[in-house]
């Protein structure tokens, strides 16, 4: 293993800031239960709800509408199981729409739920992960229940425009949801603008720790929970309130607010540095996404005859750490849903490498990954059969 380490991988998760891990240790001590009455109790209690503003605040939300959850994949899932509720009974309302490219929190639950009866329409995208809104409007009726549509591609950065998903929605009578797990601190997110009834976020992906996220819930909006057993969260989420990962994720919250926009600007001078350097450096590649809608510090390659597994094997042993564009890593032989959505072929997606910067990497280590990777993928492709 090399001495030096370039995490790039920060679409799949960050480390936890030295800001947020301070106050880790602080709140260890905070060991009441915020449900209970007595002083260590209303000490947890206060905490809870000091932070609950401080992720409302993120997002241009109030402190009621904020539930915290487990992350990112179980308020998702909280989401789309409303069409099981009250809500939609006898409103004939059992179809959910939904782009071809979400996360598999997502896009795996709507396949399940297509076993229990329910109905699920796809939007495709365009060839930089732009959603065909024409095609959306299209699937819209008086039988939609849900409309989900992500924030931010997770493997190609694009931002979907969730704003004009929101009042397709709303004008056929449907609920707007959207993952924006990839999205909140990176990019400025208010979700009064974007007209959205529920919001996903998660803990691990702004610099606070995993196993802690949070649900945004418009005033007003009917709601069923998806864990029952307590009264917690206003009765919308019951189980113990994690003390300290929720002041984790307040403070997470507050110090993307305060950063976002000089980050904003840092890393996407270095996203450009990076995808300038490659396609100056090496030949025959291609840029996957939409570039100008796009998430600060994400960029995804494909180098067409080198396998996406053996370009992250040999940056490995250079210290440096990226994702495959291909699900192979997880144990799938399949090609990147996504890569395959926006029409590269099985082999061009096999062949693609995801970098996403973050709040820690510097110039240095864009220009370490522009000396060590060219060689890499010269000695990959003369080793390559395909």
């Amino acid at each position: 293993m090399n001495e030096r380490i370039v995490y790039m991988d920060n679409n799949a998760t960050t480390p936890i800031a030295p800001e947020v891990k301070e106050v880790i240790l602080q709140t260890l001590d905070i060991y009441g239960n915020a449900s209970s009455m007595h002083g260590p109790g209303r000490l947890a209690s206060a905490a809870v709800s000091h932070s609950r503003g401080k992720v409302a605040s993120l997002i241009g939300a109030q402190p009621e509408e904020i539930v915290f959850t487990g992350g990112g994949s179980e308020s998702n899932n909280t989401v789309l199981n409303l069409v099981f509720s009250d809500i939609f009974d006898n409103t004939g309302r059992n179809r959910i729409v939904t782009t071809r490219i979400e996360h598999p929190s997502i896009y795996e639950t709507v396949q399940t739920l297509t076993d229990k009866g329910i109905e699920v329409t796809f939007i495709d995208v365009d060839g930089q992960g732009n959603l065909k809104m024409d095609d959306l409007a299209a699937a819209m009726g008086d039988d939609v229940a849900i409309v989900s549509v992500m924030m931010a591609n997770n493997e190609i950065g694009t931002i979907l425009d969730v704003s004009g998903a929101a009042r397709l929605a709303h004008a056929c009578g449907a609920l707007m949801h959207t993952d924006a797990v990839q999205a909140v601190g990176k990019i400025p997110v208010d979700v009064r603008e974007l007209d959205v009834d529920f919001l996903s976020l998660s803990g691990h992906k702004l610099y606070a720790p995993k196993g802690i996220g949070a649900l945004y819930i418009k005033k007003g909006i009917a709601f069923c929970p998806l864990i029952h057993g307590g009264h917690q969260e206003a009765g919308r989420r019951a189980g113990t309130y994690n003390n300290t990962g929720i002041i984790a994720l307040g403070t997470a919250a507050e110090l993307a607010a305060a950063t976002m926009a000089e980050e904003m600007v840092r890393e996407g001078a270095l996203r450009d540095r990076l995808r300038e350097g490659l396609l100056a450096a090496v030949p025959d590649i291609t840029v996957n996404g939409n570039q100008k809608a796009i998430l600060p510090g994400t960029l995804n390659v494909s180098f067409p005859g080198a396998e996406g597994e053996s370009i992250l094997l040999y940056l490995d042993l250079e210290g440096i750490a990226v994702s495959t564009g291909s699900a192979c890593a997880t144990g799938s032989l399949e090609p990147s849903y996504v890569l395959t959505e926006l029409g590269l072929g099985p082999e061009l997606a096999h062949s693609s490498i995801r970098f996403s910067l973050g709040s820690y990497n510097t110039v240095e280590d864009v220009d370490y990954v522009l000396e060590r990777l060219p060689p890499i993928i010269k000695k990959i492709r003369e080793m390559s059969t395909l």
